[in-house]
């Protein structure tokens, strides 16, 4: 595709809305990205840190047991779960971090919600010899206490945030800051297609390797390409790298699944693509759940990584130009998805995967055998299994003792 433009335009969304003081730290990482995609060197370190240490290609598992018990459709899971770290943020963390190196910077800082990104970029940090910051909110460090011991282990500085909604949106907004006052010397390592330009695409180009190793798998698998392919949407990484590879093919159906939270007609979600206005959120124009004064609303949800309340510019130009299409779930519903999935097929999705997989439970039951669905598996559970025996218990079922 040839979206963003050179002013990292997505139609009306995306751009740079930063002060005059970041751009040319964001032109110098434009320009020198962008060389990097051209520099056979980079492209061959990068292939091989992705087949040697992220364990690429991750595989494409026909979840047989899944796909019985709902009838219907088959379901296909692009297993993420299983690269490095546990999650699809170490694809996009390595080719930062090479690129961190290239540019002679000696340090990293990040922004994190759920902790994945968090713990990517950590790994990635101890892995190229950078000093690591990351900013996390002091109620998601509390919801995710593993990710930051793991965060600390490999080296990592983790700073809490305690403002606001003490959660990614703070977050953001607190690494951001100080990329403005150390950019000099430090890169600034965005977890989602946020932000400005150049990092919404920065993030999507590192992150397509996984449409990219999808559209070969299924065709192997099935001599076709899928029929859907869903995936849950925050910030919008996982969802955007597997979509991308898929934009033009208009027989291939995408749905991205925020999080409905508490019941969309609550107001206590973070779904911006469902009731979002478009506006400006750290750096870049796409929809922002705004209330009446214009102000960035608290959002809701049982996952920490979609606890965002905006979206990538690019999933606000591919609803608008019905490239894909965004639904939501809520929390009780992930929760559901989460222990099927456990149970049926012995994989434990993370809370924001399950989100994807909710989806799932009620699509493919609708669809006959000859259809495919591929879910795009973004993380593993292990980082809520505490919250999710709190839940569970709470409803008294069977197992989650």
């Amino acid at each position: 595709m040839t979206i963003p433009d050179t002013n990292g335009h997505f139609g009306q969304f995306g751009g740079r809305y930063v002060i005059e003081t970041l751009m040319p730290a964001l032109l110098r990482l434009e320009a020198e990205f962008d060389k990097a995609l051209k520099d056979s060197k980079f492209l061959r370190k990068l292939e091989r840190y992705r087949s040697t240490y992220i364990g690429r290609p991750t595989p494409l598992y026909f979840a047989e047991k899944l796909t019985k018990r709902l009838g219907g459709a088959r379901v296909y899971l692009k297993r993420e779960d299983l690269a490095h770290t546990g999650s699809h943020k170490i694809n996009n963390t390595i080719g930062q971090g090479l690129l961190a190196l290239r540019m002679k910077k000696k340090r990293i800082i990040a922004e994190t919600g759920a902790g994945q990104h968090g713990v990517a970029t950590a790994t990635a940090a101890a892995l190229f010899g950078l000093k690591c910051d990351v900013y996390m909110g002091s109620k998601d460090m509390e919801r995710q206490k593993i990710n930051v011991f793991r965060m600390k282990l490999l080296g990592a500085d983790v700073i809490p945030v305690d403002v606001g909604t003490k959660t990614l949106k703070e977050a953001s907004s607190e690494a951001i800051r100080d990329w403005i006052a150390t950019s000099d010397h430090t890169n600034l390592v965005i977890g989602s297609v946020i932000g400005p330009h150049p990092f919404p695409k920065i993030v999507r180009e590192f992150q397509s390797v996984i449409g990219h190793e999808t559209r070969f798998q299924i065709m192997v698998k099935e001599g076709r390409l899928p029929d859907k392919i869903i995936a849950c949407v925050g910030g919008g990484s996982n969802s955007m790298g597997i979509f991308h590879p898929f934009a033009h093919d208009d027989e291939v159906e995408l749905i991205g699944v925020e999080a409905g939270g508490l019941g969309i007609s609550t107001g206590k979600h973070g779904a911006p693509l469902a009731k979002g206005k478009v506006g400006v959120l750290h750096g870049s124009k796409s929809y922002v759940m705004l209330d009446k004064d214009g102000q960035v609303m608290e959002t809701h949800s049982l996952s920490a990584g979609l606890d965002y309340p905006g979206v990538g510019p690019e999933h606000a130009y591919f609803k608008d130009m019905g490239i894909a299409q965004y639904v939501n779930v809520t929390d009780d519903e992930a929760l559901n998805a989460f222990e099927l999935l456990s149970k049926e097929e012995g994989i434990m999705p993370a809370f924001e995967s399950a989100h994807a997989i909710a989806h799932v439970m009620k699509m493919a039951p609708k669809l006959s055998r000859n259809k495919v669905i591929v879910v795009c598996l973004s993380g593993r559970g292990d980082k809520d299994v505490e919250v999710a025996q709190r839940l569970l218990g709470s409803r008294g079922k069977k197992g989650a003792k």
